[in-house]
């Protein structure tokens, strides 16, 4: 598949210190195309969906900002903070809209992982399947983000 102009241009945007200090790309050197069909082939392989991961995030984001800063017990077994800092953030793909400035922090206490996420991840990962380049701040690979947050593949239809 070709890097379109449009891609080129969300790349630039994710480059450090155009929209946030360490950028999105961290140390991954791919064309931001690559990067999104491989991640998009590991979502495939887990049989699951972009939409599917980003609704699991937003749904922990959600029940943890009724903690107000402070980490909550989250069923079944989930320690879940949300933090949030002054400021919004634009979406480096130019959709229309910012996204606050906020992090959520997520640790399954049945295994011990941990991650982390801000909602312009969730935004990213929902609307362009964008879990940022290798290195990122807040890359999460695909397969963590579901082995932590325990998401799995909806039951087959008959």
């Amino acid at each position: 598949m070709k890097q379109t102009r449009i891609l080129d241009m969300a790349q630039a945007r994710m480059q450090p210190g155009v929209i946030t200090l360490q950028g999105f790309l961290g140390h991954d050197t791919r064309r931001l195309i690559d990067i999104l069909i491989a991640d998009d082939a590991a979502v495939q392989r887990l049989g699951l969906t972009h939409a599917c991961i980003a609704a699991r995030m937003q749904e922990l984001r959600d029940a943890g900002a009724k903690g107000l800063g402070e980490p909550i017990r989250v069923d079944p077994h989930f320690e879940v903070r949300v933090d949030s800092v002054r400021g919004k953030l634009p979406c480096p793909f130019g959709d229309i809209g910012l996204h606050q400035k906020t992090n959520t922090t997520v640790q399954n206490l049945e295994t011990g992982n941990s991650i982390s996420y801000t909602d312009l991840n969730i935004h990213m990962i929902r609307e362009h399947g964008f879990y940022e380049g290798k290195g990122g701040t807040f890359r999460e690979d695909p397969a963590h983000l579901a082995e932590v947050l325990e998401i799995v593949p909806p039951p087959e239809e008959p």
